[in-house]
């Protein structure tokens, strides 16, 4: 191995240190048996994971979150999908422009994102309903459901829609019947992302909160505040593994789409 190599290989691991790190430290404070945090834990105990499923106020989080998860998902599902669309077929000289808006939420810092949506919802009356949550998230998450099924798109020969147009299908019934099904497992897996992405997302949700329906991360903001115990480090936990499973699913769904690809003819 040249050096260079190796100094690139010990970087990527140092960085990879660096982000797990944290996991490694959270994991064993959320078993602590004392009521504060400690690392490390002076003894371990499942009793914060089930203060957590018993609590009825972090549970409506929890159902909070997951509703508004869900609603994300659809919404920038179907956006992202046609304007990955309308971007890859269609755009035009406009593509750019196009593009940029579509990314110009990952561009925007989340905190100047967050007070421009609370100062809109305000005039609108969106602040602090599950239209409001789920409109803001689908503003955040739309540029990765866009990245990953543009990716899919852009692999898909357009000469395929046009056969089954010239067959007398419409654009609409072309898309759904030939295109559609061969970048489905990229929907699916924006769709996952976007969920994700939302569920564990606290800058926007810090600014939209009603008194009542406060998303699950809003909660543990407040629970830091106010009575800091490792029910939070537990909470982590269990996002973590969320996390986890959402990426596994992506892979794996990344993978079924590669086996089921046609073969590329070899040449003669």
């Amino acid at each position: 191995m040249s050096q260079q190599n190796w100094m690139l290989n010990a970087f990527v691991y140092a960085v990879l240190v660096f982000i797990l790190l944290p996991i490694l430290i959270i994991l064993p404070m959320a078993f602590s048996d004392t009521d504060y945090l400690a690392f490390p834990p002076k003894g371990y105990t499942l009793r914060w994971f089930e203060s957590f499923f018993a609590s009825s106020r972090w549970m409506g989080a929890l159902r909070f979150s997951a509703e508004i998860g869900l609603l994300t998902a659809l919404c920038t599902t179907v956006i992202g999908t046609a304007a990955c669309y309308a971007l890859v077929r269609g755009a035009g000289g406009l593509g750019a422009v196009f593009q940029g808006l579509l990314i110009g939420p990952i561009v925007v810092p989340h905190i100047a994102l967050a007070v421009a949506l609370y100062l809109f919802f305000q005039q609108t009356g969106l602040s602090g309903t599950r239209l409001g949550y789920v409109l803001a998230h689908t503003v955040i998450a739309l540029p990765f459901v866009v990245f990953t099924v543009a990716a899919a798109l852009s692999q898909v020969d357009p000469a395929l829609e046009d056969a089954a147009m010239s067959c007398g299908a419409s654009r609409v019934t072309a898309f759904r019947l030939v295109t559609l099904p061969l970048i489905l497992p990229n929907v699916i897996s924006g769709g996952l992302f976007a969920f994700i992405i939302s569920f564990d997302e606290p800058v926007v949700a810090f600014f939209l909160a009603g008194i009542r329906d406060k998303t699950l991360p809003r909660m543990m903001f407040d629970d830091i505040e106010q009575n800091l115990t490792p029910v939070i480090p537990a909470i982590a936990v269990l996002l973590t593994l969320l996390s986890i499973v959402v990426l596994l699913a992506g892979w794996l769904l990344k993978r079924a789409a590669e086996r089921k690809a046609p073969a590329a003819p070899s040449e003669p």
